[in-house]
């Protein structure tokens, strides 16, 4: 379990190959005035493709990426990737941030430096953190696992912060699939776990209730899950029942790839019609090539399938999506939630069905990229819920 260090070096060839296919780009037709109504807006991709193609820079990115700490260890039979940079005051607080999809461990390379230097950002140098991003098997860099099933990422990611970096006791902040690995993680290691921070707490909670248990604001969230799976959630339904088939074309086609990953960014970010008010094309295109050049998309998309297939009843192979059941036994642990306007947040009181809630924010602006989005709100609510826990 010895982690090794590890440098983003993707080889000429490979980056040869993207800019021949980006040229080789057959585009298809568009509605009139379909905007984004129907997918991604055929003018933007275009537009975005080119910049791909004449103006993004890799190798650029490369070097920027690989200015934090980067390593690799074996856990359970798979190469976990991730970031560890030391904090810089003088009793740093361990901190384990966990992405989701269609994101990376990049969704936080803003909030790293504001959480281990707080003092260069005008912050208290005794509030920081040693900050551990991992990629989560089947993402980014972490090797892709092939069993049916996946694996036990809340297992792996505690092995990684006690076993492998020797941390008795460290935080948890996650969003997306991150949440629930979060949860599940203070569920089971209690004793480690001193607290979880959530930008969403997951849809299997309102699930597992009761309708007439509800309150009106549950019930009122519940319609809005509804109406919201009924326009948006497709993508749900392709992953969680056929990946496969889907991922020909994405892991074939960067354009492809490129519209499927960047239309979730536009439509979960708070954004007044433009992706490209919290996002720049170097950003996005980031976040795109991570999966690209380490062919992961069908590996991520897997989750989704190996969650809709989970047995719940066996916590080592199905907690970590969390179950209604499962999430109450972790109340014991301090949470707190930043709920991000344009991210669906649920009402405080369904957090509190299952969750310790020790600090809620209801942030002003921003969606679901958070720590892409709106880096200063969640790295100033982070630091302050981790510094009362001290």
């Amino acid at each position: 379990m010895n982690p090794q260090p590890f440098n983003i070096n993707i080889p000429d060839a490979a980056l040869n190959d993207l800019q021949e296919r980006l040229a080789r780009t057959r585009w298809t037709d568009e509605v009139e005035g379909a905007g984004w109504d129907y997918g991604t807006n055929l003018a933007y991709l275009k537009q975005l493709t080119d910049y791909w193609q004449h103006s993004f820079d890799w190798r650029a990115q490369e070097t920027m990426l690989n200015q934090f700490a980067h390593f690799k260890a074996e856990i359970d039979g798979i190469g976990v990737h991730f970031i560890h940079e030391r904090g810089k005051g003088p009793n740093p607080t361990p901190l384990l941030l966990l992405h989701g999809w269609p994101d990376s461990f990049y969704r936080f390379y803003k909030v790293i430096p504001m959480l281990t230097d707080p003092a260069r950002f005008g912050g208290d140098p005794t509030n920081s953190f040693d900050v551990i991003v991992p990629s989560l098997p089947g993402f980014g860099f972490s090797d892709k696992p092939l069993n049916r099933g996946g694996v036990d990422a809340a297992g792996i990611m505690a092995q990684l912060m006690t076993d492998v970096l020797g941390y008795a006791r460290f935080g948890v902040q996650g969003g997306d699939t991150g949440s629930p690995i979060a949860q599940e993680m203070a569920r089971r290691y209690p004793d480690a776990v001193m607290g979880i921070h959530l930008t969403d707490i997951g849809w299997d909670v309102l699930s597992s209730l009761k309708p007439e248990t509800l309150s009106p604001a549950e019930q009122d969230y519940a319609k809005q899950l509804e109406q919201w799976s009924f326009a948006e959630g497709a993508y749900v339904s392709i992953q969680g029942t056929k990946p496969q088939t889907l991922a020909y074309g994405l892991n074939d086609s960067p354009t492809a790839l490129a519209a499927w990953i960047i239309e979730k960014f536009h439509t979960w970010t708070d954004r007044e019609g433009d992706v490209e008010r919290y996002f720049t094309k170097d950003e996005l295109l980031t976040n795109v090539m991570i999966y690209w050049l380490t062919q992961t998309i069908n590996s991520s998309m897997r989750w989704y399938y190996d969650g809709f297939h989970a047995d719940w009843g066996d916590s080592d192979t199905g907690g970590d999506w969390g179950s209604g059941q499962e999430a109450q036994q972790s109340a014991s642990v301090p949470a707190a939630v930043a709920a991000f306007p344009n991210d669906n947040p649920a009402p405080r009181e369904l957090a509190e069905r299952s969750l310790n809630v020790q600090q809620w924010t209801q942030m002003p602006r921003g969606g679901h990229f958070a720590a892409l989005e709106e880096p200063e709100l969640f790295a100033q609510d982070v630091s302050k819920f981790f510094t009362n826990l001290r």
